[in-house]
């Protein structure tokens, strides 16, 4: 992937917001590796014509294989500011899931405690009393049903590590493909269950906070950011799969060894949405 690759939603002087695709590490990676700290500096460095080193301050992480906004400030005096506003939690972090199972009731609230398990690098729901064990905080709305799934519109009250993830999986309601957190994948799913999806299915949807250069004024600029989503890369990721299984039937019967395939690190989050729908959203508590 490339700098001019970057699906910017919005750029000025004190932040840049942009849409990541699946497969794109945020950060953290080795050298060599692409990730959306390197790509973003690379960009610009290229457009500004800025030379030596580029200040980044990253104020909100996704996982690789999840999908859609992501957060960098440009200077530390803004990332100094919106660090505030995420520790006061005045930001709205809004994220679409599609979730295995039929969600009952459709409207509702997790409360959860969590601390990480460090031998298998996930989280795991605990007791409050728990050593280390910190409150994880989510509400929820079902937009519709997808079959013997749902997809699911989620307002994050709090921001804890793979949080939707593991507060999902607990109530019985794991993320589609979610090769971490998913019971499919350590020996404990329904019978009769199946996984389709190359990754898990999870996009940051909205993000809104106060712009960092007018947040000590009367009037402070609030901004939202939206990640659009596309229905055509369901499609290609669907062919993508089929080719693959495919390829690994030819090779069985040739008795040859290949290397293995991967989705491609384009592919974002596939649900359908038109540019003009405006999410509802979730009502007071």
């Amino acid at each position: 992937m490339r700098p001019n690759d970057l699906e910017i939603l919005y750029e000025d002087n004190h932040l840049l917001a942009l849409n990541k695709p699946a497969g794109l590490p945020t950060m953290g990676v080795t050298a060599g590796i692409p990730s959306v700290v390197t790509l973003v500096k690379q960009y610009i460095k290229a457009r500004y014509q800025k030379p030596g080193n580029v200040y980044l301050g990253i104020m909100s992480r996704l996982d690789a294989g999840s999908t859609g906004v992501v957060l960098l400030a440009r200077t530390s005096k803004a990332a100094a500011r919106l660090t505030e506003q995420f520790r006061s939690r005045s930001v709205q972090k809004t994220y679409w899931a599609i979730v295995t199972g039929a969600i009952e009731p459709a409207e509702g609230e997790l409360i959860d405690w969590v601390t990480k398990d460090e031998a298998h690098q996930r989280m795991m729901i605990v007791k409050s009393n728990s050593p280390g064990a910190k409150e994880a905080r989510l509400r929820y709305r079902r937009i519709r049903g997808l079959g013997r799934g749902s997809l699911v519109e989620i307002e994050l009250q709090t921001g804890r590590k793979h949080q939707i993830r593991a507060q999902a999986a607990h109530a019985g309601l794991p993320l589609l493909g979610d090769r971490t957190y998913h019971p499919k994948y350590h020996g404990d799913a329904p019978r009769g269950s199946r996984i389709d999806f190359p990754r898990q299915a999870l996009h940051a949807e909205i993000l809104t906070l106060d712009h960092p250069a007018k947040a000590d004024t009367r009037r402070a600029h609030r901004c939202e950011f939206v990640g659009p989503v596309k229905l055509t890369q369901r499609k290609q990721e669907r062919d993508q799969q089929r080719e693959r299984q495919y390829d690994r039937k030819k090779t069985r019967h040739r008795n040859e060894e290949v290397a293995p395939q991967f989705p491609s690190a384009r592919a974002p989050m596939t649900i359908a949405r038109a540019n003009s729908f405006a999410p509802r959203k979730l009502p007071p508590r």
